[in-house]
């Protein structure tokens, strides 16, 4: 540790049993070259302040856990690494947009509930409700290359954090429910686009996104949430068009 560099770190506290607010707290963190904010964080959880309460859990930026903001802009901690922000002093708060439980752990109970409204897996056409599990679905590379960028989601949150519609509606599905959404209707071996249609086109769906775009430009797995969302206006659109000619 001898020859490692020194970083000013800000971490926003708050133990709800004795703190009325947020508060914030700085430590002098050693770091070199391969140091991520997850291994910074767990440093001061070792030396400072053991009371220190972060989630996180396979490092590998694969479980989505530890999203947190890092200098106002939402990140994996695990993902994240202290040389990119050299010469700097770091800030690490819990994601925005949901409430704080303690210190850097937030409760995104209203995301994993919208996720779980939209359906998220294949529902199977009435024809193949009871195809034995020994028969496999048939899917060419085109078909799944429609859908596999938008499929990486790993409920982070990060999204949520970074969308401006999210922070003044609350009732707004949002980004990471809207791309999966998406993902499965355009699966070709989904049958339940008519449920997830009355999402897809509800006021809080795909026409509450005003298309800021930042929720792709912080996403740690680049599925680019907007794309996915403008591509759902488009399939809404033309669902209203054929339903104009074609009435149910």
């Amino acid at each position: 540790m001898a020859n490692d560099k020194i970083m000013k770190i800000t971490v926003t506290r708050y133990r709800p049993e004795q703190d009325a607010e947020p508060f914030q707290q700085t430590f002098d963190v050693p770091y070199h070259n391969e140091t991520s904010v997850l291994e910074a964080l767990f440093y001061i959880k070792d030396h400072f302040e053991p009371s220190l309460s972060f989630r996180w859990s396979c490092r590998m930026a694969v479980c989505g856990s530890c999203g947190m903001m890092v200098n106002g802009v939402p990140h994996l901690a695990c993902k994240t690494f202290l040389r990119d922000y050299e010469g700097k002093a770091m800030t690490i708060a819990p994601l925005e947009n949901f409430p704080i439980e303690r210190d850097l752990v937030v409760d995104i109970s209203d995301l994993i509930e919208k996720i779980e409204r939209i359906k998220p897996y294949i529902i199977p056409a009435a024809k193949d409700k009871n195809m034995p599990l020994t028969k496999e679905y048939r899917q060419t590379p085109q078909q799944m290359e429609a859908y596999r960028q938008f499929a990486q989601c790993i409920n982070c949150g990060c999204c949520y954090a970074a969308c401006p519609q999210y922070k003044i509606n609350k009732d707004y599905i949002g980004p990471a429910a809207l791309t999966l959404l998406y993902r499965y209707d355009i699966d070709n071996r989904d049958a339940g686009s008519a449920i997830r249609d009355e999402f897809l086109s509800s006021e809080n769906g795909v026409w509450g996104c005003t298309f800021v775009g930042y929720c792709s430009e912080v996403c740690p797995k680049h599925v680019d949430p907007a794309s996915a969302i403008q591509l759902g206006k488009v399939k809404s659109a033309t669902n209203y068009v054929i339903k104009m000619f074609k009435p149910e």
